[in-house]
């Protein structure tokens, strides 16, 4: 997660912390780091970078805090707005198309990359998207620099139909094992379960380890 700027003198993206995305069956979880970098330098260590969009959607950030945040405002907002016409929450394809849109849009002005989780009509949906407005549906998916870490451990345990404890476990475990052999992750795990029945449940991982 940058607090200044993702490119060096050479214009090499430098890529800091570690967020991940894993659906199931019914419900989705999200986990991230909480270590904020700016290059090689820990500028916070209690950042917030899994924030809830509507009650049966929520997003993992990372990038120019700034953007990241105006993003998610943007969603939060847009989401509303559909909910209030509609009557109905606006879907995950759509809340992710939402978002390309506006980041394709912006760049090379808005510095972001997001994951977007939820569950809708249509069941359990989890979408990646890069700061140039690439989205893809993903069953499970990381981002950052502790990516080649979290990935290689949730490709070994990863079953559609585990229970929201075990998935848990397994997402607060892969962000843990980046954590400890990546220097751009650090500072403990915070998680999300997202579920039709109660909606989007922000924790620590404090709680599941």
């Amino acid at each position: 997660m940058y607090t200044v700027s993702p490119f060096d003198i050479n214009m090499k993206p430098l890529k800091g912390t570690t967020t991940v995305g894993i659906a199931f069956e019914d419900f989705v979880v999200l986990a991230a780091d909480r270590r904020a970098t700016s290059g090689y330098y820990i500028a916070h260590k209690k950042a917030e970078k899994i924030h809830k969009i509507d009650d049966h959607a929520a997003a993992t950030i990372a990038g120019y805090v700034g953007d990241a945040q105006w993003l998610v405002d943007q969603l939060r907002a847009e989401a509303l707005i559909y909910r209030n016409s509609t009557g109905e929450p606006i879907s995950i394809p759509s809340l992710a198309t939402l978002a390309s849109t506006i980041l394709f849009r912006s760049r090379p002005f808005i510095i972001v990359q997001m994951l977007i989780g939820g569950v809708d009509n249509s069941g359990s949906k989890l979408f990646s998207l890069d700061w140039l407005g690439t989205v893809t549906e993903e069953r499970y998916t990381a981002t950052g620099s502790g990516t080649p870490y979290a990935i290689s451990l949730i490709e070994s345990e990863y079953r559609v139909d585990m229970r929201p404890e075990d998935a848990l476990k397994l997402a607060a475990k892969a962000v843990k094992a980046a954590t400890l052999r990546d220097p751009g992750s650090g500072e403990g795990v915070d998680l999300a379960l997202i579920t039709g029945k109660n909606g989007v449940e922000i924790m620590r991982g404090e709680e599941i380890l």
